[in-house]
């Protein structure tokens, strides 16, 4: 059955409290300079006001988001100065450019300072925690127009600089900070936080770094999405649809820990990384990608939905000059589920006219006038079980009526549109269309029966064993990872080895397997459920549940050294 909330202990000795009048309790005595970080989707306010209620000694606070620098300032310190409406270079600010100067924390005998808001642990002070909320609230608290941007407290929050300028800074600040917070706050509930202790924290990271690992999943939805996770997996039934799927999506992803529905506390999966990289990554993942996990595992829900946009991702070198990121965005697309008549949408056609492509863009992206994306890009049958590879600069859309699972490098904020079927988005406007940065990565030499040939691979049988055998089935010296999968008869058990590398795993056939690894490990995986095998996990087993059963498998590509 598929997890909405899977969830792991704590170590032994973490302290796990629940509520404002237990959380204040694991405060040390006086005199104490307290600082609280976070990101500013976490209400700093009521979360000052709740402790002061529940210490039981004097309180001085300290809001350090009064001692910003001016909104002026800070635009001008953490944007490129692009002006592009669509994106911006991945800031790398050190979270101290929001202020000129910082605050004082001259504390005052027989009393707590409390100092709060992101960047208060740049003021000095004794005790340390994170309050913290998962990044999917933030985002939602900004597209309904409630949620604000880093160091810019008093203006309305725009998406484009949450994900550009927010998240970078946030992130690497956060992350500097994992190996000495002192507790660590979820306060997706602003009215019962969660409090697991620093070390607890550290210790349980440090357990689940050599064990399987299910991340906590989610759906959102945009104007495209379909229904299929609602009616088979149970998601929110009230929602528009269930359009995105995050199975594991490296820097939104969060663990759950904690004894029970009322008392855990969803941890960024990316602290994994960071604490333990060589663990999770491996040695030859963590020299080429440092501590970023480089795949992602989500779904494109569009069963009864509509078709995704025409879009390409940026190219390796546009990616990294022009966006930030080191690495770019190829991509996969496996079919789970493909309703007749459904099709994927591909790369060039043979006879693609690449400036005709441009002009018919330009004019529906303008002018609204209509194109029909098949008189230049390549379709193909959605078939249950295929995968489709998808390099960077290739034109793409899955059609209607598919569920993808979507196999691809970690970077997601771009997605080049072309074109959009002149679809409205949820407000009713038109939806952006950054199609100039598409036509700038559009890949027009591989085009026509090298699209099939390249991208639509046969699989191959790399191993088997009694009742069972492994595949690869996508493989491109361009893309730094594969795609493999399992094929298990009822009962059967096969064998692997993560062999210094990860792998993550998802059940796409059947009713699920367990993993048993050679340290005794034993971990569930139900149909369309995701699962990461840390580097260090080493030998472990997959064993089919309830009756035959496939299961795909994702890993990084050995480098051009280990292959020679």
């Amino acid at each position: 059955m598929y997890r909405l909330d899977p969830r792991y202990g704590p170590a032994p000795g973490a302290v796990l409290a629940t509520g404002w009048p237990a959380v204040a309790a694991q405060l040390p005595g006086l005199p104490r300079t307290v600082a609280v970080e976070g990101p500013p989707s976490a209400d700093f306010d009521r979360l000052a006001s709740r402790l002061v209620e529940h210490l039981a000694a004097p309180v001085r606070t300290l809001d350090v988001r009064a001692h910003y620098a001016p909104p002026s300032t800070v635009r001008e310190r953490t944007e490129d100065g692009s002006g592009d409406p669509y994106y911006c270079k991945l800031a790398d600010n050190p979270l101290s450019d929001l202020f000129d100067e910082l605050p004082g924390a001259d504390g005052s005998p027989g009393e707590y300072l409390l100092v709060y808001g992101p960047g208060a642990s740049l003021v000095p002070h004794d005790v340390l925690w994170y309050a913290d909320v998962p990044k999917r609230h933030a985002e939602a608290a900004v597209a309904a127009g409630t949620g604000r941007n880093l160091g810019l407290p008093h203006e309305p929050g725009d998406l484009r600089r949450l994900f550009y300028v927010d998240w970078p800074v946030l992130d690497r600040h956060r992350d500097a900070l994992a190996p000495r917070v002192d507790a660590w706050l979820d306060v997706q509930d602003p009215d019962r936080p969660v409090h697991l202790d620093g070390a607890g924290l550290r210790a349980t990271l440090a357990d689940l770094a050599r064990r399987p690992v299910r991340t906590r999943p989610y759906f959102n939805s945009t104007p495209w999405g379909g229904h299929w996770a609602q009616r088979r997996l149970g998601f929110d039934a009230g929602a528009r649809n269930t359009a995105l799927g995050y199975e594991l999506i490296a820097p939104e992803s969060g663990i759950l820990i904690g004894t029970g529905p009322g008392r855990q506390a969803e941890i960024p999966f990316q602290l994994l990384c960071v604490l333990h990289p060589k663990e999770m990554l491996g040695a030859d993942a963590h020299a080429r990608f440092g501590t970023s996990f480089p795949i992602r595992f989500d779904y494109l829900d569009t069963v009864d939905g509509g078709n995704l946009s025409v879009h390409c991702h940026p190219r390796e070198r546009y990616m990294r000059e022009r966006f930030g990121w080191p690495y770019t965005q190829h991509e996969s697309y496996y079919m789970t589920v493909g309703g007749p008549g459904a099709r994927v949408f591909l790369g060039l056609r043979e006879d693609a006219d690449a400036d005709l492509f441009r002009k018919e863009v330009e004019e529906a992206a303008k002018d609204g006038v209509p194109m029909d994306p098949e008189d230049h890009v390549l379709t193909f049958p959605a078939e249950r079980g295929r995968l489709f590879l998808i390099p960077a600069g290739t034109p793409h859309a899955s059609g209607a009526g598919n569920l993808v699972l979507e196999i691809s490098a970690t970077p997601y904020l771009y997605s080049l549109r072309f074109y959009d079927w002149l679809r409205p988005d949820a407000d009713g406007r038109p939806r952006a269309l950054p199609y100039e940065h598409g036509l700038a990565n559009l890949d027009t030499a591989r085009r026509g029966d090298a699209v099939a040939h390249d991208l639509v691979q046969e699989p191959r049988v790399l191993r088997s064993g009694p009742g069972w055998r492994e595949e690869v089935i996508g493989a491109l010296d361009e893309m730094f990872y594969e795609v493999r999968r399992f094929t298990l008869d009822a009962d059967a058990e096969a064998t692997d080895d993560t062999a210094g590398r990860f792998h993550v795993l998802n059940v796409v056939d059947g009713e699920g397997v367990e993993l048993r690894t050679a340290a005794g490990d034993r971990h569930p995986l139900s149909y369309a459920e995701t699962l990461t095998v840390p580097a260090a996990v080493g030998p472990y087993r997959i064993a089919a549940r309830g009756g035959p059963v496939r299961v795909v498998k994702a890993l990084v590509r050995a480098s051009a050294a280990d292959r020679s």
